[in-house]
């Protein structure tokens, strides 16, 4: 079953129109297609949804006039820094894209100079920076408890064409391990995100290998997901992800399909 529930369009950083992505869902064999746009968030409205009212309108329209050949749902990528009302919205996706730092809120995924900089303020300490990244998520993942958890360890996102912070730290492992345990327990569906690998910025989906097993050990729900931004990568590495996860011990994944959360056997 083909779907994706984290795809960006114009009413936020996206490149495509809301029909466009349906278009090219629809030209792929989607069963389903999920609209996940950034929340508004106050501290910085250089990406995120401007119109809602408009977002949640233009959903409704597409899933109407597109009602034969594709499900449609309308969603929302909130960030944990700045949670948004329920209403109007068929799921969540919760993320974490900033970490707190002497009371202002700075990206960890927008370039790695601005991740750097980040680190230059934990005091060049990658556990620092680590902990005011993944603290705060968790404990939004615990109260929130948002339909899917997004992207969990975006933090790793330049580690591989950069220098590495964080990757082949054992003890930023055991650190990230300890929060993964944590957010497990709030029950949620975990996406494993491609969009990293479709930039050309990691070679295997998020989370990172060690976290995913603690995501099957625990029997926590996972979901393919490309948090794609253009048409043309809605279903990026799909095929590879399915693979890989079935190496790993997975037997199915989540799909959002006739309204529920539905088992796609590996």
């Amino acid at each position: 079953m083909l779907s994706n529930l984290h795809t960006h369009t114009s009413f936020c950083d996206g490149k495509n129109t809301p029909e466009e992505m349906v278009l090219s869902a629809i030209e792929k064999g989607f069963c389903s297609l999920g609209f996940s746009s950034h929340a508004y968030t106050p501290f910085d409205t250089s990406y995120c949804m401007t119109d809602t009212e408009g977002y949640v309108a233009e959903i409704v329209r597409l899933k109407e006039k597109y009602k034969n050949d594709i499900e449609i749902y309308s969603g929302v990528e909130e960030d944990a820094a700045a949670p948004t009302a329920r209403e109007g919205f068929e799921y969540i996706i919760g993320s974490s894209h900033y970490v707190l730092i002497d009371g202002k809120h700075h990206p960890v995924d927008s370039t790695y100079e601005e991740l750097k900089e980040c680190l230059a303020l934990c005091g060049n300490d990658p556990l620092s920076l680590a902990h005011a990244y993944f603290k705060p998520f968790c404990d939004y993942i615990k109260r929130r408890k948002p339909d899917i958890v997004g992207h969990f360890d975006l933090i790793t996102k330049f580690d591989e064409k950069y220098e590495p912070i964080f990757l082949g730290n054992k003890d930023y492992d055991t650190l990230a391990e300890g929060y993964m345990l944590e957010a497990v327990k709030s029950g949620c569906l975990f996406e494993v995100n491609t969009g990293a690998v479709a930039r050309g910025l990691r070679t295997k989906p998020y989370p990172q290998n060690n976290l995913l097993q603690i995501l099957r050990k625990n029997g926590n729900g996972i979901v393919i997901s490309s948090d794609s931004h253009s048409a043309d990568t809605l279903d990026f590495g799909f095929d590879e992800t399915r693979r890989y996860l079935k190496d790993q011990g997975f037997e199915y994944v989540w799909v959002l399909y006739k309204g529920e959360f539905t088992k796609d056997y590996l």
